[in-house]
């Protein structure tokens, strides 16, 4: 276990986790901003890569389990992306179409935040999001983020503008 929020608990992600992550990644429609449905083989891939990461950073995308009934909600966490000439750490969250609509990206981005300057040390945090994903925004938003930047990601031949949202752990102390 990583984390607990009241209605949810995140900890890594397993091979178990894989046809829930099939769910997402895999649903044109949730996958809307990447534009692109997952192939079997790019589902592996992302999974390996999370595995990856709590090797190599000690942190990483981990599953969302909702409490009451051990449900796999989703994906949220930490990793690092480039951003302005340097790695920065990113809160991202990716959740099963089923479970949109009842806050819990917005609570599972929150624990991350808590987890990023609480248990990391962290100085900011922050979300890159595509310019029209209107949902992650508001996530972000809640989760005491504003714009600080832009950048362009180059995915399958498309240019993609993002949003940079982010927060430091001063502007977060100042906004309890």
């Amino acid at each position: 276990m990583i984390l607990e929020t009241k209605r949810l608990r995140l900890r890594e992600l397993t091979e178990g986790d894989r046809p829930g992550l099939c769910g997402i990644l895999q649903d044109g429609a949730a996958m809307y901003a990447y534009e692109h449905a997952f192939s079997d083989r790019e589902v592996d891939q992302w999974l390996a890569r999370q595995m990856d990461r709590y090797r190599r950073e000690g942190f990483g995308l981990w599953a969302v389990i909702r409490r009451e009934d051990g449900a796999f909600v989703g994906q949220c966490g930490l990793t690092l992306q480039d951003w302005d000439g340097r790695r920065v750490p990113e809160i991202g969250y990716l959740l099963q179409r089923r479970f949109w609509h009842n806050g819990y990206a917005a609570e599972a981005a929150a624990g991350c935040k808590r987890y990023a300057f609480d248990v990391l040390g962290l100085e900011a945090v922050y979300s890159i999001i595509r310019d029209g994903n209107l949902p992650s925004q508001r996530v972000a938003e809640r989760n005491g983020m504003r714009v600080v930047g832009r950048l362009v990601k180059h995915y399958y031949g498309m240019e993609m503008p993002h949003d940079v949202w982010g927060v430091s752990r001063e502007e977060d102390a100042g906004g309890k």
